[in-house]
């Protein structure tokens, strides 16, 4: 089916009832993709509380006029919403026509006969996210993704319709089998299917062609010479599927796919083209930070690329489907992908959660993942779900992780199904402490005495590969407990890797470990924060807003963490330098394993000068040596000894501090971190500087305090204006600070430790656009971009 961009000429307003349809002053033009919540302000009263951040709630009207062709007419006229959240109601014309509760599945709509052909007509929207709290962290509310519109012959392929597979992956010759749904043929007039394989260049290097009368069409074709798929070599082809009647085209179709192969079993554990790996994974939202939830495809790949840079591989989309440009981008830039359905089945998490559709919704909602992202060869694991509540002895429980995983592979037979198990927490309460799940104390070696293990059998026996969180010290155990057991680290504490990560990597029946949380985002506030009372933190009271960890922060920021997991996964050799800031040392620092110590790096606290502080060295040398301006401090053992973490009691000095690795007594690498002088300069760096004129294209421009040497000022958060310009506008605007107020709509705020992320829009025209950061004693800067055609 012709398939066209339908974001541009929306109206959208809060009113609702008589009000929306009098008072035309309530709407206010708007394009897609759009969250409402976003630039609604921030309360400690909002009834949604830490899960979403402290933002409101609230209903998203949204209407768009469009005339329908009268060449429209015979047609089947179909829309596509990629994600509305959520209880999305459709209506056309004034005519109500459908209802998609969930906020994460992408949804089609026929509104072919609700149509005025030749006429204006009117598309209504309803998205309603009152009731809360409905999820554990934030949603926003509208229409935060794409909507499509589809247009089709009589005879036409289904949406989601074509399958592609590759059950022989070989470079001398590949197979690949395509199964074609189509719609409209009736078993009496003749379709002809043809199938196309496109290398990148458009050459032709397969062809299949069919004769029909039924719906559906399975073909097989072959590639000669075949680039495989891989996270080195992400090579992709395009299908290009054709519907003939007559000898002449009524209907077209392309697809991306690659070509690869998955296999997992206990003994090799995960081979990608028959290649042995280990996932170096980190769980997601589907959040952007300052954006909001709003699904721009750059926002997306961004996402991806900030991971790619740091040494990760794989990515499990937290806790329901992801945007599908989400996967594009893991297609072209190589990351696999864990595709998961929900966060709760028919027991609830939060009181308005998805458990109160579940019963009724699950296959639909499954089949609209499996089906939409079969043919991205980016995912490799489907999952039925995270932390079900009903994997402890439920027998219920067991009966619908059956049902699910058996729909899952009616679907798609090609990859392997998983779902997330969390700890068995009631058996740590009943013990009297409730913090030794922290400990990650090992099974009973009485297998009967095993409650996790005994009370989880059935839940996990139809998934292919069993999803443990934060439970490392079952890994070995279970090897020999449920004999062939595949396992995957779902969700992990960062302050932990070190363990998660050499179980891991020393298990072949443990494929992979993804990080809880690869990317800080809004809700759960609080979990990552930190106090100086001795108690970690579950979490945090208003302003606190953001989760507050991760090896980014919201902003993309990359933290020292992020250095440590480097080290960890052989991405980084040379030693880095993280400091506890002198103001914490000595007070009772307390957190939980999610997050991770306090430190910064960066050698420059004004006023501490000659106070004690601490300083670690993330290193995998046998040994490091620090100095302080030239002056040897100690030289201390690193790398697996010390879990590739040496710490040294110092006294602040500004100047410079340097830490040497030393491997068999050989210098291996350096750190060094200088003392900083005031700002002097905010300097502008943008992740492009042209983009298309389009109201879908963005631009990520990263404003940083600089001092006069142009080194990154840490240490003051003064005030930036940012105004835009031109063939485009300010979008938003943010940092990584978990307890500013500030709204991240508008053109101000402070810089938090030495950064600002602006987000220009295009406004559809092409032409310049002149972005211009300023702030009180600095000189105001600009950077030039541009919108082409």
């Amino acid at each position: 089916m012709q398939k066209l961009n339908f974001d541009q000429g929306w109206e959208f307003s809060e009113a609702t009832g008589f009000q929306a349809i009098l008072d035309r002053s309530a709407w206010r033009p708007v394009n897609l993709p759009h969250d409402a919540m976003i630039g609604k302000p921030r309360s400690a009263t909002n009834p949604g509380g830490a899960h979403v951040g402290y933002f409101p709630g609230g209903v998203a009207n949204y209407r768009k006029k469009f005339v329908a062709p009268e060449a429209w007419q015979g047609q089947h006229v179909l829309l596509e919403f990629e994600g509305v959240y959520m209880n999305a109601e459709i209506a056309v014309n004034n005519r109500f026509i459908y209802f998609h509760p969930y906020g994460y599945t992408s949804f089609i709509v026929d509104i072919t006969p609700y149509l005025l052909y030749g006429k204006e007509n009117t598309l209504s929207v309803l998205a309603n996210n009152t009731a809360q709290p409905n999820s554990r962290w934030y949603t926003g509310t509208g229409i935060y993704r794409h909507v499509w519109l589809r247009i089709g012959d009589a005879v036409h392929i289904q949406p989601w319709g074509v399958f592609v597979t590759t059950p022989v992956v070989d470079p001398e010759l590949s197979v690949v089998q395509v199964n074609t749904e189509l719609a409209g043929v009736d078993g009496r007039k003749p379709v002809l299917v043809r199938s196309t394989i496109l290398d990148k260049s458009g050459a032709v290097v397969a062809r299949s062609e069919t004769t029909t009368r039924y719906a559906v069409v399975q073909q097989t074709l072959f590639v000669k010479g075949a680039k495989l798929w891989s996270v080195e070599e992400p090579s992709l082809y395009t299908l290009l599927s054709e519907t003939l009647v007559d000898g002449e085209v009524v209907d077209t179709e392309t697809t991306t796919f690659g070509i690869r192969s998955i296999q997992v079993d206990a003994e090799q554990g995960l081979r990608l083209n028959g290649k042995p790996m280990k996932l170096k994974g980190g769980c997601v939202h589907h959040d952007h930070g300052p954006l909001g939830a709003a699904s721009f495809d750059r926002a997306e790949e961004r996402k991806v690329e900030l991971l790619k840079s740091a040494g990760y591989n794989a990515i499990r989309c937290a806790h329901n489907p992801p945007a599908p440009a989400l996967l594009d981008a893991c297609d072209r830039l190589g990351m696999l992908v864990i595709d998961e359905t929900f966060d709760a089945w028919t027991l609830s998490k939060t009181p308005n959660d998805y458990h109160l559709y579940f019963n009724d919704w699950w296959r639909r909602d499954t089949e609209s993942m499996v089906k939409r992202d079969r043919n991205h060869p980016s995912v490799i694991l489907w999952s039925i779900g995270n932390e079900i509540l009903e994997a402890f002895g439920s027998p219920v429980g067991a009966e619908l992780a059956q049902r699910q995983a058996d729909f899952v592979r009616s679907l798609d037979n090609t990859r392997p199904v998983t779902s997330g198990i969390m700890p068995y927490f009631l058996e740590f309460v009943e013990s009297g402490d409730p913090g030794a799940f922290f400990k990650l104390p090992p099974p009973p070696e009485d297998p009967g005495r095993d409650l996790w293990g005994n009370l989880t059998a059935e839940f996990a026996r139809p998934l292919d590969v069993v999803g443990y969180n934060y439970m490392p010290q079952r890994y070995a155990v279970d090897q020999h407990r449920f004999p062939g057991r595949i396992i995957v680290g779902t969700e992990s504490w960062g302050y932990r890797s070190y363990f998660f990560w050499t179980e891991t990597a020393r298990l072949p029946h443990v494929i992979g470990d993804f990080l809880w949380i690869a990317i800080d985002y809004i809700g759960e506030a609080g979990f990552g924060a930190f106090t100086t009372d001795g108690s970690p933190s579950m979490g945090a009271a208003y302003p606190y807003h953001l989760y507050g960890c991760g090896d980014f922060d919201i902003c993309g920021v990359k933290r020292p963490q992020s250095h440590y997991r480097e080290l960890l996964w052989g991405v980084r050799t040379e030693p880095f330098i993280a400091v506890l800031p002198p103001e914490l040392f000595g007070k009772n620092i307390a957190f939980n394993p999610w997050a991770w110590d306090p430190v910064l790096d960066t050698w420059t606290f004004p006023g501490q000068e000659g106070k004690p502080t601490r300083v670690d060295v993330y290193s995998i040398d046998d040994e490091v040596e620090l100095r302080i301006n030239g002056q040897r401090v100690g030289r201390r053992p690193a790398g697996a000894a010390t879990e590739n973490k040496a710490s040294f009691e110092v006294v602040y000095q500004p100047g410079t501090i340097e830490a040497i690795g030393y491997k068999n007594g050989r210098e291996t690498g350096r750190c060094t971190l200088e003392t900083t002088s005031a700002p002097a300069a905010l300097q502008l760096a943008a992740d492009r500087t042209t983009i298309k004129a389009d109201v879908g294209e963005i631009i990520y421009v990263d404003v940083t305090v600089r001092d006069r040497e142009g080194r990154l000022v840490k240490h003051c958060e003064p005030e930036i204006t940012v105004t835009v310009n031109g063939a485009g506008e300010l979008l938003a605007i943010g940092t990584g600070n978990p307890l500013s107020e500030e709204p991240y709509v508008g053109d101000r705020r402070k810089a938090y430790r030495g950064h600002l992320l602006a987000v220009v829009r295009s406004n559809g025209q092409p032409g310049e656009i002149i972005l211009t950061a300023q702030s009180e004693g600095l000189p105001r800067t600009q950077v030039s971009l541009a919108a082409i055609k």
